[in-house]
């Protein structure tokens, strides 16, 4: 396969190096139709691969949390679509024989082959084995016309063409599994832009949707005739009023060992001369006038910094034995240190780099975060951590995965 595979992507390399300029219409038409086809084929051995990585367990083996982050941090992908490729695999995985055919030979596209699989075991399930067999050949045909959401629409009724006794039945089971997709579907996704901002994208369930615009829709109306935020910005607007009720009320769940809270690190006399910004504890910048209105109601927190941004000291509060060193934490890591993983700071505890049975110490030298897949991995497999020259949490592979044991970092935390 390996063979095979590199032959492809020498063919593949000799056509990106060509120009198509030079080709006609006809040509061009054949082309597409030819890229998108071997597109297909080169997913189904891609699906079948990370299903069967799935299966073994080497992505958690080798310290991941799960297959998901694995392939995000292994092929560089977004988290959302690391996620989607794994659910595919395993669609297709479970789809009849002929739809894993029609894949690899690059008849259907991956999407379409999931809306069959899913539909064959909705049929299978209200009507037998048999009848799910004859929806999967008519489907099969209607894939060479229709796009995927189209073909999921059309086979909610496919038993009115396959098997019209079992029609009314089938529809209430398509309900329910329509139902359990959008459980299964459900996500949220938070990415980082240029400047500071956040992405904001997802899909929720029916219930979480309604929700949503319960609380969001009074709150997004212009606020009269001179009101001049446009309908996205009145939602964003109404968005973060939402969040502010949540953080005043007090009842949200501690995150390590801290109220839910909005930490700003800024520098004090740019602060009080207006030019200095502000970074937040996972990693964005505010400008100085929004450090200086969020500090107009906040507790300040004086730490000292060095000139590589480590964290010398910190003061102390007395309300929480651990926030100094927590926050200085924070400062210093970012979020979870292991390698690969980019879990924020609220979802993280200290581990003790040298036990405290083992006479460690509870202290910022002797501290790193970690969320609590890895607090857990870095306590049962053979990874060792330590600080680095620059004072930077740094992790040792175990020799089965890294014979060189080439020490490695986490680079989603950091700020420069």
């Amino acid at each position: 396969m390996i063979e095979a595979l590199a032959q492809a992507d020498s063919g593949v390399a000799t056509c990106a190096d060509t120009t198509v300029w030079a080709l006609s219409e006809h040509e061009l038409i054949a082309a597409l139709d030819a890229t998108h086809r071997l597109q297909q084929r080169l997913s189904a051995v891609q699906l079948a691969v990370v299903r069967e990585l799935d299966g073994r367990g080497t992505p958690v083996a080798q310290g991941a949390a799960s297959t998901a982050v694995w392939l995000r941090h292994r092929l560089r992908l977004d988290i959302s679509a690391a996620r989607r490729l794994v659910d595919l695999a395993a669609s297709v995985d479970a789809a009849p024989p002929a739809v894993r055919e029609a894949l690899a030979a690059g008849l259907v596209s991956t999407e379409q082959a999931r809306v069959i699989a899913d539909t064959a075991a909705t049929v299978s399930t209200t009507a037998g084995a048999e009848v799910a067999d004859k929806a999967v050949g008519v489907l099969m045909e209607w894939a060479e016309q229709f796009d995927p959401a189209l073909l999921r629409r059309m086979g909610t009724r496919i038993l009115d063409h396959v098997a019209p006794e079992h029609a009314d039945a089938a529809a209430a089971a398509a309900l329910d599994a329509e139902a359990a997709r959008a459980a299964r579907d459900r996500h949220v996704t938070i990415s980082e832009q240029a400047g500071g901002r956040l992405r904001l994208s997802g899909t929720l369930d029916a219930e979480a949707a309604a929700l949503l615009r319960a609380v969001i829709d009074p709150l997004s109306a212009p606020c009269g005739p001179d009101d001049t935020r446009c309908a996205g910005q009145r939602r964003h607007d109404a968005l973060a009023d939402v969040c502010r009720l949540a953080v005043r009320t007090g009842e949200l769940p501690e995150s390590g060992g801290d109220p839910a809270q909005l930490v700003v690190t800024a520098d004090y006399d740019g602060l009080t001369r207006q030019l200095g910004a502000g970074t937040l504890d996972i990693g964005l910048r505010l400008t100085p006038d929004t450090v200086r209105r969020l500090a107009c109601d906040a507790a300040i927190l004086p730490a000292v910094l060095g000139g590589a941004g480590q964290v010398l000291d910190v003061g102390r509060q007395r309300r929480l034995v651990t926030g100094p060193l927590r926050r200085a934490l924070v400062l210093r890591d970012g979020g979870c240190a292991f390698p690969g993983c980019d879990r924020p700071p609220r979802w993280c505890a200290a581990h003790h780099i040298r036990h405290w049975a083992d006479g460690g110490t509870t202290s910022l030298d002797n501290a790193v975060l970690l969320c609590g897949h890895h607090h857990r991995h870095v306590h049962q497999a053979e990874w060792a951590v330590r600080l680095g020259h620059d004072g930077r949490p740094e992790f040792v592979p175990p020799a089965w995965l890294d014979p060189e044991q080439i020490p490695r970092r986490n680079h989603y935390h950091r700020r420069t």
